[in-house]
């Protein structure tokens, strides 16, 4: 390939520079891409870099001159991975990026919570204090990281990062088993156990078949009361409605989600409508630290690269 076509489909979803390929090569930029636009938009480019274009199956047959699907995240959910290899598209994903900024993020969401600081800046906001007979105004529980279990479901290297933090702050953490298997790891709990026993329950996984809607109403009645769920992955893991009658019914004692199941929710969503103060929402910015996002910038770059060169870098296919 003496000088690859290059094209970024979606390149407002990443608001940092791109680093120059260090090759010959012809590179566009646009802005943001519909499923309708992709064929017109991708039109002789051998190489495509997208965050968040959704390729199906009917898409990918009708551009049989892509040689290459530069993913500009982790999330592959929305590439038709099986007809990739069919094709012979190679794909490649970023990797490890952003493990301490998501882990940070979700730690944030946890101390928050735990301590219900939304729920006294509420208070705060309408008077309260100030109306208060003591010289403080005693409202939502507040509880310490120091002795609580943490819960923490895929154990990669965001996982790992936020085990870090809590083992830090004097917490346990504990690592669960995939839902519905019968054989525990070493190192591992039961995913019945942890729903029951986790103080914070932490989502770290993927997005699939296997996994979407994990955690539903039967999962959330499960879970150990007044316990926290946080999740800084996917939306579609939660069964939102679910969570919002959990919180609502007092089953949880907070949520702290930076994720939901349709981004940008233009259609509404049950947690944006629920304006619960033990109910925190972020619009998935876990992961756009500065620093974060140059490093993924700068790891697309060079897994873009090593295609070129005939070599492999976080390859998917």
């Amino acid at each position: 390939m003496s000088q690859p076509s290059i094209v970024f489909i979606d390149r407002d979803s990443l608001p940092v520079p791109v680093p120059a390929f260090p090759f010959a090569h012809a590179y566009r930029e646009i802005s943001a891409t519909t499923v309708e636009q992709i064929v017109q938009h991708v039109g002789n480019a051998d190489i495509v870099i997208t965050n968040k274009v959704p390729f199906s199956r009917e898409t990918l047959l009708q551009l049989p001159g892509v040689k290459m699907l530069a993913v500009a995240a982790t999330g592959y959910n929305h590439i038709d991975i099986a007809t990739c290899r069919e094709q012979g598209i190679a794909v490649a994903n970023i990797r490890h990026y952003g493990d301490e900024t998501v882990a940070e993020h979700a730690f944030t969401l946890m101390l928050a919570l735990m301590k219900n600081l939304p729920a006294y800046q509420r208070d705060v906001a309408a008077g309260v204090w100030e109306q208060a007979k003591q010289f403080c105004h005693f409202g939502a529980p507040i509880r310490d990281l120091k002795g609580a279990t943490l819960g923490i479901l895929g154990a990669g290297g965001i996982g790992q990062a936020l085990a870090e933090r809590a083992r830090a702050f004097g917490m346990h953490v504990q690592f669960g088993e995939r839902k519905g298997v019968t054989i525990v790891r070493d190192g591992y709990v039961s995913f019945d156990q942890l729903l029951a026993s986790s103080d914070v329950l932490s989502l770290h996984c993927p997005l699939n078949e296997e996994t979407r809607n994990m955690i539903a109403q039967p999962e959330l009645m499960a879970m150990k009361p007044g316990a926290i769920l946080i999740n800084t992955a996917r939306g579609g893991l939660v069964d939102e409605e679910a969570l919002v009658a959990a919180l609502k019914f007092g089953q949880l004692g907070g949520a702290g989600f930076d994720v939901l199941s349709t981004e940008p929710p233009s259609a509404g969503n049950p947690l944006l409508k629920a304006r619960l103060p033990h109910l925190i929402v972020t619009p998935h910015v876990g992961w756009a630290s500065q620093q974060a996002m140059q490093r993924l910038a700068q790891q697309l770059v060079d897994n873009v690269t090593a295609f070129v060169s005939g070599q492999e870098a976080n390859r998917l296919v």
